[in-house]
């Protein structure tokens, strides 16, 4: 047999079988070769098939099934790809994507690495701003930083708009001293024509204790709810003060953030205005002044 004639032959070569032992082939008979048939085996033998899949049974292959563009755990091995080269040696990176609407990144340095969130703007996002991100969470680099605002607002459209289903409301409004509902009501007349929609109440009771800082009050953007804190529910706390402390928590409410670059700003030249426009504004700086020390004992 020529070598041309055995690569134009369909039918697999038998593989020699010694007496006694089993066919690798099926079809094959175990039988013991002949002299005859010596020189054609050995001339077989040294004429490879072109591909062992020839000696495979045909079946249907596998079903491939590739993860859905959306799918955050790939986003997420992506992103976390791109970033790692970029890292120190011998630091980690946990990385979550968020929808977040507000806050596109967010970063936890740890003495092993990061913990870094991330808003899904950044899934693809050329090598550059891949480099500028690593900066940013290892150095808090400024050039990284402004890099990155720019990016973030020419990506404002990829926050979603979306509504929040509203978080169940426990407020409590009448403390032992100052009812809040009634100080925000009045003030809703007075200067929001009655327009402003929010919900209030007191913020949690923890326990006293001393504080280097404390935050007075707060408004939640999204749920709309002001928090006033309730070290402010004391006999000795004058009510034209809580009063301005809930003027300026509703303010939030009718002047919105501005952004530039990363930043927001949540008190605009606007809003400076508005606020010192209240009547008891001079008066209640003064007294939270003279006072703070005593709020800060607890």
């Amino acid at each position: 047999m020529t070598r041309d004639s055995a690569r134009d032959s369909l039918a697999p070569v038998a593989a020699r079988v010694l007496p006694g032992q089993l066919s690798l082939f099926p079809g094959s008979s175990a039988t013991t070769s002949s002299p005859s048939t010596a020189a054609a085996d050995q001339a077989a033998s040294a004429t490879p098939p072109e591909s062992r899949r020839g000696l495979r049974a045909s079946s249907a292959p596998r079903e491939v099934r590739l993860p859905a563009p959306d799918d955050v755990s790939v986003q997420e091995r992506a992103v976390t790809i791109a970033l790692k080269p970029y890292l120190p040696p011998g630091k980690g990176l946990e990385l979550t994507l968020t929808d977040n609407h507000y806050s596109m990144i967010s970063i936890r340095r740890r003495p092993d690495g990061y913990r870094l969130r991330l808003h899904k703007m950044f899934v693809g996002a050329p090598p550059r701003i891949v480099r500028a991100l690593v900066r940013y969470v290892v150095h808090n680099d400024r050039r990284a930083s402004q890099l990155l605002g720019d990016f973030i607002e020419r990506h404002q459209h990829v926050i979603k708009r979306q509504e929040r289903k509203p978080r169940p409301f426990r407020g409590r409004t009448a403390g032992r001293h100052h009812d809040l509902q009634v100080i925000f009501d009045s003030l809703n007349a007075e200067r929001f024509d009655s327009k402003l929609e929010a919900r209030i109440t007191w913020g949690p009771v923890t326990a006293r204790r001393a504080r280097r800082s404390i935050k007075m009050g707060s408004f939640a953007v999204e749920d709309r709810i002001i928090r006033i804190h309730p070290i402010l529910d004391q006999e000795d706390v004058p009510a034209f003060f809580i009063r301005w402390i809930v003027f300026h928590e509703m303010l939030h409410g009718r002047h919105d953030i501005i952004r530039k670059g990363r930043r927001r700003i949540f008190h605009s030249p606007a809003f400076i205005a508005d606020e010192q426009s209240y009547p008891d504004f001079a008066r209640a700086t003064a007294w939270e002044k003279a006072n703070l020390d005593r709020l800060l004992g607890g």
